[in-house]
């Protein structure tokens, strides 16, 4: 049997109150800077937000203490709403029909909330507990199920991404006081220490897969990156630069090779060759005689 202590009871319970009230400010902190919600599964929300309703019953009826009581109102008010921030940064939905959507649901679960607990009440008054020990469990059962979403976004982005792991934290600090307020409590609640510590658990897994999966990831971007910049520096970038008659050494060896016309040199002087003398060394009368004869055919021809 625990020891019973009303003060440490509700000194613990009002930590983690507070704790289980405020451990989802920055995840909502962060979906609202980032205006992104990749990473952060919208079942984990929406499924959180639907078990406090039944966890709310569950403390009503069993009158843990004020604080854990009020506790699973305000952790399902702060759940939904990340919910809608998952409708509208997530889904891409209008920001109407997400804030429409939220606040249905935020109604419906009050609502049920309030009349399960008046429903249920005579009955759990009369020492008939089976109800009221159904909530408790289903809303364990629920907080379970919805960290398994979560699991998959994580296997898929091989690591933790898009979920705060302040809130997740937080969350797990929040599970250990309201552990420990129930253990000053005069009569220890077997069903809601198992609902706080699943949740302590589950969300350590959450924290054990940032620590390894997260330098990893850091890891591969960097080479992925190295590798990116290598070929970028290594291969052309754009098509006009293979057509622009930038080759290689090798290819421009092979061209001059396989080049086999003659070239002039720009630098060559220019050669005349001169008519032949004789051993005298004037020219020869027979081919000077030629080109008289020749000149004078022209001039009778043009009649001068």
């Amino acid at each position: 049997m625990p020891y019973h202590n009303s003060a440490a009871e509700h000194v613990f319970g009002t930590i983690g109150t507070i704790c289980w009230t405020g451990q989802l400010i920055p995840q909502l902190w962060k979906s609202w800077r980032e205006k992104s919600t990749e990473g952060l599964s919208h079942w984990l929300v929406l499924l959180w937000g639907l078990s406090c309703a039944f966890q709310g019953v569950y403390c009503i009826l069993q009158n843990i203490n004020i604080p854990l009581i009020v506790q699973p109102q305000v952790f399902g008010f702060l759940s939904l709403l990340s919910w809608g921030q998952c409708l509208y940064y997530g889904s891409k939905r209008t920001r109407k029909f997400s804030i429409l959507l939220m606040g249905t649901v935020m109604v419906v679960c009050g609502s049920l909330e309030t009349v399960f607990v008046f429903v249920l009440r005579p009955s759990h008054d009369r020492g008939q507990h089976t109800a009221t020990d159904f909530f408790g469990i289903f809303a364990s059962v629920l907080i379970s199920v919805a960290l398994f979403p979560q699991y998959w976004e994580i296997y898929k982005h091989k690591e933790v991404v898009g979920i705060s792991l302040v809130f997740i934290s937080i969350d797990i600090l929040g599970g250990i006081f309201n552990d420990l307020s129930l253990v000053f409590k005069e009569e220890f609640d077997i069903i809601a220490a198992v609902c706080y510590s699943l949740v302590v658990v589950l969300d350590g897994v959450i924290l054990i897969a940032a620590m390894i999966l997260n330098p990893l990831a850091r890891g591969r971007r960097r080479r992925e990156a190295e590798m990116a910049a290598l070929e970028d520096t290594t291969i052309p970038s754009t098509p006009c630069e293979l057509e622009s008659g930038l080759a290689t050494p090798a290819t421009s060896i092979t061209a001059e090779k396989n080049d086999s016309s003659p070239r002039t040199k720009p630098w060559a002087p220019a050669t005349f060759e001169l008519p032949e003398r004789g051993r005298s060394g004037e020219f020869d009368e027979k081919e000077h005689g030629s080109e008289k004869s020749s000149l004078g055919t022209r001039r009778d021809t043009l009649g001068i």
